[in-house]
Parts: structure tokens; C-alpha cells; sequence
């Protein structure tokens, strides 16, 4: 039982921690498009 729980809390703590690097990436990308230089045509 205590096998089971331990291996639930890892999964969740995985998912957790992969939801925060996608949001790092969107922010990071977000970021890179707010400051990109401007070229003139």
C-alpha cells in the first residue's frame, strides 16, 4: 500500500513539475516575442 501511494505522489509530482516548465517555455517564448527588434521593410 505504502509502494502504491509512493508511486502516486511521484506521478503527480512529475505532472507538476512538467505543467511548470510548459508554462516557463510560454512565458520565456512570450517574453522573446515582446522584445524582438523590429525590422523595417
Amino acid at each position: 500500500m505504502k509502494k502504491l501511494l509512493l508511486v502516486i505522489l511521484a506521478a503527480a509530482g512529475a505532472a507538476i513539475a512538467k505543467k511548470k516548465m510548459d508554462e516557463g517555455k510560454n512565458e520565456q517564448a512570450l517574453w522573446a516575442e515582446a522584445t524582438d527588434t523590429v525590422h523595417k521593410s
